[in-house]
């Protein structure tokens, strides 16, 4: 299935202002409310439902001899029709 980027926001940003930005997400995710996406003149706002599927993946990119770019995913998940996907088993993050 094609995928459509419905909304996209890649900045450097300070380690303060990216937990802030993931703190207010997981304010809203407890809280069952609406997450709002909004950079510039975009806006979409997105309604998890209460149990979407969570991925955490951490990679890296370029040459498996040379050093490359490090990066870690956040990634909620769910079908449109029913609002739920399977589980792989708990996560910790420490």
């Amino acid at each position: 299935m094609p995928e459509e980027v419905l909304f996209k926001s890649e900045s450097a940003q300070e380690r303060a202002q990216i937990a802030s930005l993931l703190r207010r997400v997981a304010d809203n995710l407890e809280d069952g409310e609406p997450i709002t996406l909004k950079s510039g003149s975009e806006s979409l706002t997105l309604e998890p439902p209460a149990r979407p599927t969570f991925e955490v993946k951490a990679e890296r990119e370029g040459p498996a001899d040379a050093p490359g770019e490090l990066s870690v995913e956040f990634e909620l998940e769910w079908d449109e029709t029913d609002g739920e996907d399977g589980d792989s088993g708990p996560l910790e993050i420490e």
